[in-house]
């Protein structure tokens, strides 16, 4: 059993080792988790004890299988409720990030494997990330970001870089939604903005968006 500390830092460690392909340093953890690097030393020797993660000198943190499994699966929890809250409860996709935050750290397997069976067993979740089934695997798709395509270069919106509220309610303003079709109709060398058409109407977004935005190429 783990506390929701202990949880928090396998899911940041996960996260963190997605991007890499080395051991992750304590000072990533920190910044991932906003805290300091004291502390972040103090919980590696806790979950290093309950054989989650492995650290070793100068080549930083890995998580052992029993950790990733157990990573996870909290991820799984997380974005299973993230769907349930937009499907059953009517929350839009901005307002559940924090509620699923705090009901992730629900420890009944029971409950999480029939709101799964209850949601058709989905492979995404409101915001376009993989869920990981029982056994922690992910199904995966190619994807790109959308200041990656080229001028008349088409793709289908699956995902999002910045899951936060307010990121998510300007997409909402410009009617950009997963599953909707983007067009690069133009783009700016100046600051790297772009035209793009979605919903048959052309808009133009910073560079920011556009590297915040995932696209399935068309």
């Amino acid at each position: 059993m783990f506390s929701s500390s202990e949880e928090n830092y396998l899911k940041a460690i996960y996260h963190l080792s997605l991007a890499s392909t080395k051991g992750i340093s304590t000072n990533a953890i920190a910044n991932k988790l906003a805290t300091k690097a004291s502390s972040v030393t103090d919980m590696i020797k806790k979950l290093a004890d309950k054989n989650m993660l492995v650290y070793k000198k100068y080549q930083g943190v890995t998580l052992t299988e029993k950790g990733k499994k157990t990573a996870a699966n909290i991820i799984r929890k997380h974005r299973l409720w993230e769907v349930f809250l937009v499907e059953k409860l009517n929350f839009s996709w901005d307002e559940v990030h924090d509620v699923a935050e705090q009901l992730e750290h629900i420890k009944s397997p029971k409950l999480i494997n029939e709101i799964d069976a209850l949601l058709g067993f989905p492979k995404y979740d409101p915001h376009g990330d993989p869920i990981p089934d029982k056994n922690g695997a992910l199904h995966q798709i190619e994807k790109s970001l959308l200041a990656s395509l080229k001028i008349k270069e088409k793709g289908i919106c699956v995902g999002v870089n910045d899951s936060s509220a307010t990121f998510l309610q300007f997409l909402d303003k410009q009617g950009i939604a997963l599953g909707k079709e983007v067009e690069v109709v133009d783009k700016e060398d100046f600051d790297n903005s772009m035209t793009i058409k979605i919903n048959k109407k052309a808009i133009t977004i910073s560079n920011k968006i556009a590297n915040n935005l995932y696209i399935q190429k068309l």
